[in-house]
């Protein structure tokens, strides 16, 4: 089943002018996070983990719901132009604010960037059922998820049991970008290889807050 937003895109704000919002509020919290305590700097982060997951699940992925899939799809802007798999991920996270080699990260296989995202968080499935990989990120728990596929990669999101993969699917090259069960008829479900890293660890959240470049 494909969700999509519940909010016409001319009922939100100006998708520029959203990001902006989020660059401040990364801002407000270095200021509190520079000048906080060890047992403060972890509410800290527990915060700005729990603001990076919710707006980018909630708040950013349906900006781009309905953006068309094509293989060399490069657009930054949701709803003009077409978005390749890689270039979603990647727009995505750069558009958050984080510092990433973002062109060279789309064009890379995902295994490279994921190990840079999550190095401590990695699972690897090879020929695996479906409901393996279902328990693992149910058990793993609540949280956003970078995959990479046998020839493909995207965002999954896990809350309160339900496990969704949001992704530029090529699948469905006329819709695109989309948010849709794990279990449907897709690239996830279709893939052979499949590794899965848990986004928003202390490390990529301190990343982020103090705007720091990952390498290439």
């Amino acid at each position: 089943m494909v969700i999509s937003s519940c909010h016409s895109q001319s009922e939100k704000k100006d998708y520029t002018l959203f990001l902006q919002g989020v660059i401040a509020k990364r801002n407000d919290f270095k200021r509190l996070y520079v000048n906080a305590d060890v047992s403060a700097k972890d509410s800290i982060l527990t915060e700005a983990r729990a603001y990076l997951i919710n707006t980018i699940s909630n708040d950013i992925f349906p900006y781009w719901y309905g953006t068309k899939w094509d293989f060399n799809g490069t657009t930054r802007t949701p709803q003009q132009g077409k978005i390749a798999c890689g270039y979603f991920v990647t727009n995505i996270l750069e558009d958050v604010g984080f510092k990433i080699p973002r062109v060279k990260w789309a064009q890379s296989a995902s295994e490279v960037f994921i190990k840079k995202l999550a190095p401590n968080n990695i699972k690897r499935f090879s020929n695996r059922p479906i409901a393996e990989i279902e328990n693992y990120l149910l058990t793993t728990g609540d949280g956003l998820y970078v995959v990479g596929l046998d020839i493909h990669v995207g965002f999954i999101i896990v809350k309160n049991k339900s496990i969704k993969f949001v992704h530029s699917n090529y699948y469905k090259p006329e819709i695109g970008v989309m948010k849709e069960d794990i279990n449907s008829k897709n690239p996830f479900k279709d893939s052979n290889y499949r590794i899965i890293g848990k986004l928003m660890s202390d490390e990529m959240v301190i990343r982020w807050i103090n705007n720091t470049a990952y390498d290439e």
